[in-house]
């Protein structure tokens, strides 16, 4: 049951989430039981792996170039830099690792080639790979596949009816034909939103909607808080209360019986309680470590803490679906075959030339 057939409306999904609280969750926490072990939380790693200076106007996002944030801008990492952070990350309980990247969309340049090395790199690992990088087309969908990525995530953010108020550099239906590259190229979609941005409850019950028109809705759906940051045009935004989150959480467990639904940012504000409350509700993954690419997030230890507390364990990787198998990337396999080429060249115009010599200079004493 990939969509609850009892929710048919805009109006269906407002009554839901209105529903008095403990039945609320008693319903979610039902139907959580039903397809997923309420014990087992997935603990997933996010990285940015090129920070700032994106030319969005995301009204939230600190990485946009056009806000002054404390954000600073970072060229791509290094595939060994990647690799290290992932081995950290699984030692500490990540089975996911989610590489997120502040482009608009992807280019098809060396940034590119060496991403897709990462993502070859950290699938050799038995880590689950997700990236989130823009735009991205169906050419560039089947070499991320191939390297072997397992999901793609690029979250529609709020509803179509109220995209508008918060970013006027793509439109909502550039994210709804990334999200359709990634699902023909046979990649796992992880699509969620933001609430907190100043949205009604029908805008929540928009967004998911939007994902009820699929014919197959994402296969993870993250509910995402604001963190409102300083220098951002939501930056005053008033904080989003626990009981919200609760219920976002719920609705959508109900909603999408078989998705996993992801904690993701915000977490710092919630309280031990509040987070017990939102995987109640069903909520089964969340991120660890101390970074949401910029923005706070509890440590290791202190989620750590929070599993001993509740009875949680981590959740292992591959367990919703089979590991993708990494296959050479023929566009860096021809550049390497055309490098190794000029390199014989050079070597045999050296050869034919003998060793050079500098001229020497006479000067008249």
């Amino acid at each position: 049951m990939k969509v609850n057939p009892a929710y048919k409306t805009k109006e269906d999904l407002v009554k839901l989430y209105n529903t008095p609280l403990l039945e609320l969750m008693y319903q979610a926490a039902t139907i959580h039981r039903e397809f997923h072990d309420p014990n087992e939380v997935q603990m997933s790693s996010l990285l940015s792996i090129k920070t700032g200076g994106c030319p969005e106007d995301c009204g939230y996002c600190p990485q946009a170039a056009r806000y002054h944030t404390d954000v600073d801008t970072h060229k791509l990492m290094s595939v060994e830099t990647v690799v290290e952070q992932a081995k950290n990350a699984k030692a500490n309980g990540s089975s996911r690792l989610c590489m997120g990247a502040a482009w608009r969309n992807i280019r098809d340049n060396r940034d590119f080639d060496n991403v897709i090395q990462m993502v070859q790199a950290v699938n050799n690992l038995d880590m689950e790979v997700c990236c989130t990088l823009g735009m991205m087309t169906d050419e560039q969908a089947e070499r991320l596949k191939n390297a072997g990525l397992y999901a793609y995530n690029h979250n529609l953010d709020t509803s179509e009816d109220y995209y508008d108020d918060v970013i006027s550099t793509r439109e909502y239906q550039d994210r709804l034909k990334t999200i359709d590259n990634a699902k023909n190229a046979g990649i796992s979609v992880c699509s969620g939103g933001i609430i907190g941005m100043g949205e009604s409850v029908e805008d929540r019950m928009g967004l998911l909607m939007s994902y009820m028109k699929m014919d197959t809705p994402p296969e993870s759906i993250p509910i995402n808080a604001l963190v409102a940051v300083e220098g951002t045009p939501m930056e005053d935004q008033k904080p989003v209360e626990i009981w919200e989150m609760v219920r976002m959480v719920a609705t959508t467990r109900i909603v999408f019986p078989e998705s996993v639904v992801r904690l993701s940012a915000g977490r710092t504000s919630m309280s031990k309680e509040g987070q017990a409350m939102c995987f109640m509700a069903g909520a089964s993954s969340i991120f660890a470590g101390d970074k949401l690419l910029t923005t706070p997030n509890p440590e290791f230890n202190e989620d750590k803490e929070l599993f001993d507390i509740l009875g949680l364990k981590p959740k292992a990787a591959f367990a919703d679906g089979d590991r993708p198998e990494s296959k050479p990337d023929a566009i860096i396999e021809e550049k390497k075959k055309k490098a190794a080429e000029r390199e014989k060249e050079l070597a045999e115009a050296r050869k034919e030339r003998g060793e050079f010599s500098p001229r020497k200079v006479v000067t008249a004493k």
